[in-house]
This record gives C-alpha cells, structure tokens and sequence, in this order.
C-alpha cells in the first residue's frame, strides 16, 4: 500500500512571527526585572553580613556561568551574542553591589582597547581612557577598579605587576576567539581562582631566546608560549593554572621571575 502522501505545513506568517516576537519580549522583560531584583537583594545581603561596598568580580564563577550556557542545545543563539547578554548582565549586577570602574590604556589602538572592555565589562561601569599604563594601573588599586592594558611592543607594563602583589591579571581579552587574538589584560586587586580551563601568565628576566626558556619549561612539564618581549623582560602564557610558588616555575630560567595572574581561556575553543 503506498504511503499516504502528506500536506506541507504553511510556514507561519511574518505577522504571526512578529506576534511571536513580541510576545518572547514581554517575558524576556519580566525575567530581566527579576534577575535585576536579585542583584539589589545580593547587595542588600552583603551589606546585611558587613560587606557592603566590597568588590563583587568573580572571574572564575563567570568563566563557569557562561561556559553552562554555551554548553547548552540551541538554534539560532550564536556564542558572541550569549556572551555579549550575559556579560552586560553581570555589569550591570557588579555595579549595584558596589563601586565599578575601568580606566582603559590602549596605546595606539586606544579604539580597540576600549572596544575589548566594553565587550568584557558591559556599558554599565564608567569608562575613562588614559595615556598611560601607570595611570590605569593606579585606578585598579582604587575600590572597585579594573585597569585594562593592551599588550603592545613597546611596554612592558605587565612586569611592574612582579612588585604589586594585589594587582593580578585575571582576564585575556577578547575572551571568545572569534573576535580576535589575545590583545590586552584586565587587573584588578581581586582573587584570582581556577575556572577549569586557564592560563597562568608569567614574566621572567631570562636572557636566553624565548624558544630556550619554553623548551625548559617544556621538559618540567609546562607547556608555554611567548606572548610579548619588551625592555629585557619576556611574558609567557602558560597553558593551565599555575601557582606563584609552582616549582616548575621556581626551576624556570631567570633571576627575576614570578606569576603575575591568570585568566579562563576563550570560551569558545
């Protein structure tokens, strides 16, 4: 018996796809409103147990947040604009908790820079640009301060981090490899935990070629890659979380040496 041939479902109109729109809107609204009703309820709760005011940035959790929902089946939602949502929402949650504020140094691609900390950050945190690295590194030891720093050749802003131990690299922007390579660092003086997937960032003042040093650290174990050199100093970009008192790195090459943080990898890789 032949099989029965079947009639072809109409594709819905484009005033019943609006419909459909509009409606997913007003939920999406309520569900905004609430979420931002549980982020005055944190900072209520922190002031209630004496933490008012204190830092709220939690990179690991939000590195571990995002990658759940990247994880997650869908359809159209692509990952820049998942993460692009999320990371306004927890802007704009961190700056009710308490003080939040970037001050960006981007050299000579300052557009760039300030471009990468919005795409971290969110609007919601205000904004100023610097026109030099010092500057910014001085307003992330303020309350509430993130400091974000391009990595170009001729700065090793990044090694003054060796002496300021409350200030730790603890993002690698862009964090989603479709916008681009590794081209700037977020301090701030804030805990810096493992996400599950990391990378440590680590200076040395080695003399010998960087190829020699990661082939050191190789035979201990660690795999290393050369992120900038500038003024006598290298940083490398370890594959991992790493401790600053790590032995591997102890026995690494140089005399002045030191993990200076370390960031979720991208998110998208």
């Amino acid at each position: 018996m032949a099989e029965a041939e079947r009639t072809p479902v109409a594709p819905p109109s484009l005033d019943e796809v609006r419909a459909r729109i509009d409606a997913i809107d007003a939920e999406l609204l309520k569900l905004l409103d609430e979420r931002a009703g549980l982020a005055h309820a944190v900072a209520a709760a922190k002031a209630a147990a004496g933490e008012a005011g204190r830092f709220g940035l939690k990179p690991a959790r939000e590195a571990q947040l995002l990658r759940r929902l990247l994880s997650r089946p869908r359809q159209g939602a692509t990952a820049p604009l998942i993460v692009r949502v999320w990371r306004e929402l927890i802007g704009e949650s961190l700056k009710l908790q308490g003080p939040f504020h970037l001050t960006v140094w981007g050299g000579k691609d300052a557009g760039r820079a300030v471009e990468l900390a919005r795409l971290r950050f969110g609007a919601a945190p205000p904004l100023r640009q610097v026109a030099k690295p010092d500057e910014a590194l001085a307003a992330a030891r303020t309350p509430g301060g993130v400091a974000v720093c391009t990595l170009a050749p001729d700065s090793a802003w990044w090694g003054r981090l060796l002496a300021e131990p409350k200030l730790k690299v603890f993002a690698a922007l862009p964090c989603l490899a479709a916008w681009g390579p590794l081209s700037a660092l977020a301090v701030a003086e804030v805990e810096v935990e493992p996400s599950g997937d990391d990378r440590t960032f680590w200076v040395t003042d080695a003399a010998q070629p960087a190829a020699k040093i990661m082939d050191a650290l190789s035979r201990d174990g660690v795999a290393a890659t050369l992120l900038a050199e500038t003024g006598g100093l290298k940083l490398f970009v370890l594959a991992g979380y790493y401790m600053a008192d790590d032995e591997r790195l102890t026995r690494a090459p140089g005399r002045l040496s030191g993990v200076i943080g370390a960031a979720p990898a991208a998110l998208d890789v």
